[in-house]
């Protein structure tokens, strides 16, 4: 009977957590706190930056990696004098001659992809291998560590020249629909 009673219980409580859809998914990001995650696992925006008169969301996540990743490729000035600061992973500026790119917060993993190869691929069918050395802040920006600039999207490869001109596109178009996967 006691039996009979603990399965009964443990039904109800499983059909009451089920039954509520809103529920949200809380990961941890060694780097920024929480992050938000629906049901569905898709990347929320964890709260909003407003800089220039434009409010920007901000995230500590990046859509899920998987074989294919969808991204947007935008260009970085990686060298010394180019705007930015040194490479979060090694503290270095890089040649815009090397094949090196930032990753968005999520992706970026607080690091763990740092030195790590990526595989870029444009829908023209070019593809190339690139280093992560940085990371493309989906939580700060506008202020002078950032050179103005607002938060990353949470899908950016933020990518040297020459990444972009190994993929044959022109750089002037600024934002550019790829994928990646891991090397």
């Amino acid at each position: 009977m006691a039996n009979l009673m603990l399965i009964a219980v443990s039904l109800f409580l499983i059909l009451y957590v089920i039954s509520f859809p809103c529920f949200t998914y809380a990961a941890i990001s060694s780097r920024n706190g929480s992050t938000t995650l629906s049901k569905d696992h898709k990347c929320q925006p964890s709260g909003s930056l407003t800089c220039h008169g434009k409010t920007f969301p901000t995230y500590t996540c990046s859509p899920a990696v998987k074989s294919s990743t969808i991204a947007t490729l935008t260009n970085n000035d990686f060298s010394k004098g180019g705007g930015g600061g040194p490479s979060e992973c090694n503290g270095q500026f890089h040649k815009n001659t090397e094949r090196v790119v930032a990753l968005s917060t999520g992706w970026y993993s607080g690091g763990s992809r740092c030195g790590k190869y990526i595989k870029v691929r444009a829908r023209n069918g070019k593809s190339v291998m690139a280093k992560v050395v940085d990371e493309c802040d989906s939580m700060h920006g506008c202020d002078k560590e950032h050179a103005g600039q607002p938060p990353c999207d949470n899908n950016i490869i933020d990518a040297s020249d020459s990444v972009w001109s190994a993929l044959g596109l022109n750089l002037d178009d600024g934002r550019v629909p790829v994928s990646w996967s891991v090397a």
